[in-house]
């Protein structure tokens, strides 16, 4: 079963409540076995637009990323989130190994 890769691109507009967002998340990341692979570090923007922060976090499957994603868990941080910020979130199944 291939391995699934949540994928963030942030621009935090409100730090406050973001930080709650993040603690949850991580919570909920933690919950479903995530591995986070890159988190805030230096970007170098080639093509299309950027934000100034991007995260990659690895779960076993794509069932599992979804699980986390739809977590009472994860919704309940997700609410931080609105409103704190512009975010791209997509999840992308792995290439079969």
């Amino acid at each position: 079963m291939p391995k699934a890769y949540w994928i963030a691109h942030v621009t935090v507009t409100d730090p406050e409540p973001y930080k709650l967002y993040a603690a949850g998340a991580t919570e909920a990341f933690r919950a479903h076995g995530a591995r986070v692979l890159a988190r805030g570090g230096r970007i170098e923007a080639l093509e299309g637009e950027s934000h100034p922060r991007n995260v990659v976090i690895e779960f076993d499957s794509m069932e599992a990323a979804l699980a986390c994603y739809n977590s009472d868990a994860y919704q309940a941080a997700k609410r931080h989130r609105e409103g704190a910020g512009i975010a791209n979130i997509m999840i992308l199944e792995g290439a079969p190994g």
